[in-house]
């Protein structure tokens, strides 16, 4: 595993700068120029496409190192999916939430079908900090139903899940 100082060598800029930039890009609603205008408020001038290649680079790194220590989410899954337009190519996202409301999981799938739901339930189900559930509430999406069945048939979740 890379040290911090091998992950930042070579930067222009401190590692806090980097760390600071990606985080709030990733954790609020801001454009890359507007991260560029708060960080020329604070004396740093870079362009957008820094913070851009910045995001790509070290956003993956960041889930990856963060995704043990989130929130535990109750084992009261809703699932759901929708249609959505991402770089003008139609694709399902699929979402669940525990009953508080917390984000279980999402993916994004060129599929509605049920090998796109057992991917999105396998992916739920490794994450660390995800409970396995003991109901999950689906909509009318009949591929949903099966998904859970393969992965029950699998031993991947719990046969007592309603």
């Amino acid at each position: 595993m890379e040290t911090e100082l091998d992950l930042f060598k070579w930067k222009q800029y401190e590692s806090e700068v980097i760390l600071l930039t990606v985080r709030w890009y990733l954790k609020y609603s801001l454009s890359y120029r507007d991260l560029v205008e708060m960080m020329e408020e604070r004396g740093l001038h870079m362009a957008h496409t820094t913070i851009m290649r910045w995001v790509h680079e070290f956003g993956p790194e960041l889930d990856k190192r963060i995704r043990p220590y989130l929130k535990p989410t109750n084992d009261s899954y809703r699932t759901d999916e929708t249609y959505i337009k991402i770089k003008g190519q139609w694709k399902y996202l699929y979402r669940a939430v525990d009953s508080k409301g917390n984000t279980i999981d999402f993916m994004l799938s060129e599929n509605r079908d049920a090998p796109a739901a057992k991917r999105f339930f396998k992916k739920a189900l490794n994450s660390p900090h995800n409970q396995s559930p003991r109901v999950i509430t689906v909509d009318k999406n009949p591929a949903y139903p099966i998904a859970v069945q393969h992965l029950k048939d699998e031993k991947a979740m719990n046969q007592e899940t309603v």
